[in-house]
């Protein structure tokens, strides 16, 4: 676990022509978490978040070309609101971690 910690993995998912981003805290990988108050979990899974290690350049560089964007955990979401693609306070949380989703709408 040592490893994954202060680490970024992000998956790129392409779908015609949108350019999802999808990056979480390496950490979180594999973590249940509790969803709603009826018991319900879900799992932060490698297959929509990825695996691979990325540095935080790399992360914003993928950020400026998403037209979606699925951010989960404080590291991810930190480097999101400090370079202007997330505002103060307009993050939630997933299970008590910090989330947020950024949508990018053309005329």
């Amino acid at each position: 676990m040592a490893e994954t910690q202060g680490a970024i993995v992000m998956r790129i998912h392409r779908i015609r022509a949108e350019f999802v981003v999808a990056a979480c805290d390496a950490e979180l990988i594999g973590q249940e978490v509790p969803v709603g108050s009826k018991g319900r979990t879900v799992r932060i899974s490698e297959q929509f978040y990825g695996e691979r290690k990325v540095s935080p350049e790399e992360f914003l560089w993928a950020l400026a070309r998403a037209t979606t964007a699925n951010l989960l955990g404080s590291r991810v979401t930190r480097l999101a609101r400090e370079a202007g693609y997330v505002d103060d306070g307009c993050t939630g949380t997933l299970g008590g971690i910090p989330h947020a989703e950024i949508f990018s709408m053309s005329a």
